[in-house]
């Protein structure tokens, strides 16, 4: 449904329950001391410390991916 098709007493419910769910949310942050969702991916992978991988690691994965094209190579294919 369409905001534009909305009756005048539908766009006062969706406002009136935009308004409850802004109050919600200030209600969590003065509970949690931070706005819910705020934090960005990015913090949260620095604050614990990127998860890093082996130089064996990555000529394993490097390997395969090697072996996997040469098996596709050989069969003649220009795709997987």
């Amino acid at each position: 449904m369409s905001i534009a098709t909305l009756t005048a007493t539908e766009l006062r419910k969706a406002a009136a329950i935009k308004d409850k769910i802004e109050e919600l949310s200030n209600e969590l942050v003065k509970i949690l001391g931070e706005k819910v969702g705020e934090r960005n991916p990015v913090e949260r992978i620095t604050k614990r410390g990127r998860r890093k991988m082996s130089a064996a690691g990555r000529a394993r994965i490097a390997a395969a991916a090697k072996a996997r094209w040469a098996k596709v190579k050989a069969a003649g294919k220009k795709h997987l």
